[in-house]
Formats: structure tokens, C-alpha cells, sequence
């Protein structure tokens, strides 16, 4: 087993990849306490809570600019269920504000003409 150190830390393997497992980072939790979306998009509100873990510095690093919560994730390179986790925590302390994507629904008659034209085909 050969670790590499890198800007990820020394908690890499080539052959495993990440060595510290999803329910570490989230202390055993599994439903984040705030309802996100996977497009709600999570901003820096500027607030560093003092008693934050690294995984939760790291996440709150990565909502400076503006990012949806699938961007942390994959940025994390954690599942989504334990972004959320981070997130709904960073939430939690003021530390993040978050915005629900827009939802755009389009006008019935719209769709019952795609559903027909789909079923002439």
C-alpha cells in the first residue's frame, strides 16, 4: 500500500483512494437537518464558527463563491448525503446561506404537445 501526500492530505491511497470513511467525517449522522436540494446553491456568509472540524473548513472554503451543493460534493470528493451533512451544520452556524434553485414549470398544453408528438412516433 503505497500513500501519497498531497493537497488532499495524507489520507489517500492510489489503489483505495480516500482512507477516512463517509460516516467518520459525518460523526455516524446520515440526513442532513436542513433540506437541500442538489442544485440549491450555498454561499459564504463571512461567520467562521470557531469549533469547526477540517471537513467542515474545507466545505465552508469551497462556498466563497457561490456553489451548488453536487460542486462541494464532487469537490470534497465525498458522497452528497455527507456534503449535506456539512453543509446543514455550516447552515446550522450562520456560516452559509443557502438559496433553492429555481424551479421553472412548464405550461401544461406545452407538455401534453410533447407527450402527442412523442406518441405519433
Amino acid at each position: 500500500m503505497s500513500m501519497t501526500l498531497s493537497e488532499d492530505g495524507p489520507w489517500v491511497d492510489d489503489a483505495a483512494g480516500l482512507l477516512v470513511r463517509p460516516y467518520s467525517v459525518t460523526n455516524g449522522r446520515t440526513r442532513p437537518t436542513e433540506p437541500l436540494d442538489l442544485l440549491s446553491m450555498v454561499r459564504a456568509t463571512g461567520r467562521v464558527p470557531a469549533h469547526m472540524e477540517p471537513e467542515h473548513h474545507e466545505a465552508l472554503k469551497l462556498c466563497e463563491p457561490p456553489a451548488s451543493v453536487s460542486e462541494v460534493a464532487a469537490k470534497l470528493r465525498q458522497p452528497v448525503v455527507v456534503a449535506k451533512v456539512l453543509l446543514s451544520d455550516l447552515i446550522g452556524w450562520n456560516a452559509v446561506s443557502t438559496r433553492a434553485p429555481a424551479v421553472d414549470i412548464p405550461d401544461r398544453s406545452i407538455l401534453e404537445a410533447l407527450l402527442n408528438g412523442l406518441r405519433s412516433i
